[in-house]
């Protein structure tokens, strides 16, 4: 059993009519407050909105699932409002370009460990500072948003070249991942558009959630623990009856386009890191050993010589 939701992706600002107008930021004047919010991006959107609406600064933005709190703490809970949330999306673009802002929701998906307060300091300071704060490297945390947001574009890359499908009895594509961070929201228009004439199902074995594209639309799929998939491959009695020898024909591929001359096993493992071959076909153990075509260049005498037949056993 899978619960189907829509896929949730960082509220759409309309195009700016023309050059906003900065207000002056209100000071801190409250007491600080360990904020928790429902752990979604939408939610830490509303904090933000919160701390300057309360005149609060945050001591930590924690999500519900994982509050840590202080000894004298009490956390202070936000509930999450997409109305307040894209209102703050669209006003981030009033000290921010559409790219740094971006940049943003990839640091939330990075899942670092201090990625909302992250996130508060980088809006705080561009809200404060009279200049464009995306190239001011002097910072840290301008640096360390930038570097977050690098990391995320590979993992990206990487996941989009690297995910491998196999087909189910019932025409399903299906492929496992474990990436290092949050990929799927960033991945699903790729994978929509590339693979938009068959049915697919991404998981992601380590968030417990994947994508499933119906041939209509793509969705967020979140399975049952009883029903999870635990193991990084499918059963065979769920697999199509050719999918053994799709994966032979695509590790023999992988076999005669190699060049054994040219082997550079250290800059091999720096474009494909060892933590994704264990959910890549060409990395899997040979059942079939490749074999080079016998008849591959024509004999040079004019003559057809064909493969020798094998002889019967005695």
């Amino acid at each position: 059993m899978a619960n189907i939701r829509p896929l949730r992706r960082p509220p759409a600002a309309p195009a700016p009519a023309g050059k906003a107008v900065r207000r002056p930021v209100p000071a801190f004047t409250g007491p600080t407050r360990d904020y928790t919010y429902d752990g979604t991006f939408e939610g830490l959107l509303t904090v933000l909105f919160t701390v300057y609406d309360s005149k609060a600064a945050p001591n930590s933005i924690q999500p519900e699932a994982a509050v840590q709190g202080g000894l004298f703490a009490a956390p202070a809970p936000v509930e999450t409002s997409e109305t307040l949330a894209a209102r703050v999306w669209e006003g981030l673009l009033n000290t921010m370009d559409a790219e740094a802002r971006t940049r943003l929701y990839h640091v939330f998906l990075s899942e670092d460990a201090d990625r909302e307060m992250l996130v508060f300091r980088y809006v705080d300071l561009a809200l404060r500072s009279p200049q464009d704060i995306a190239e001011n490297y002097a910072n840290a945390d301008v640096r360390r948003v930038q570097r977050l947001a690098q990391q995320m574009f590979r993992e990206k890359h990487r996941m989009e070249a690297f995910v491998r499908f196999e087909k189910t009895t019932d025409e399903l594509f299906h492929a496992t991942i474990e990436p290092d961070m949050d990929v799927l929201p960033l991945i699903a228009a790729h994978f929509t558009t590339r693979y938009a004439d068959q049915r697919w199902l991404i998981y992601d074995r380590r968030r417990h959630y994947g994508l499933y594209y119906d041939l209509t639309r793509t969705d967020v799929v979140q399975f049952e623990t009883a029903t999870a998939p635990r193991s990084t491959g499918l059963s065979a009695t769920v697999l199509d009856e050719r999918e053994p020898l799709f994966k032979v024909l695509w590790q023999a591929y992988f076999d005669h386009v190699n060049i054994p001359e040219r082997k550079n096993l250290k800059l091999h493992r720096r474009h494909m890191p060892l933590r994704y071959w264990k959910y890549l076909s060409e990395k899997q153990p040979r059942e079939t050993r490749f074999q080079p075509i016998a008849n591959k260049r024509p004999p040079t005498d004019g003559t057809l010589r064909l493969p020798a037949a094998p002889q019967p056993e005695e």
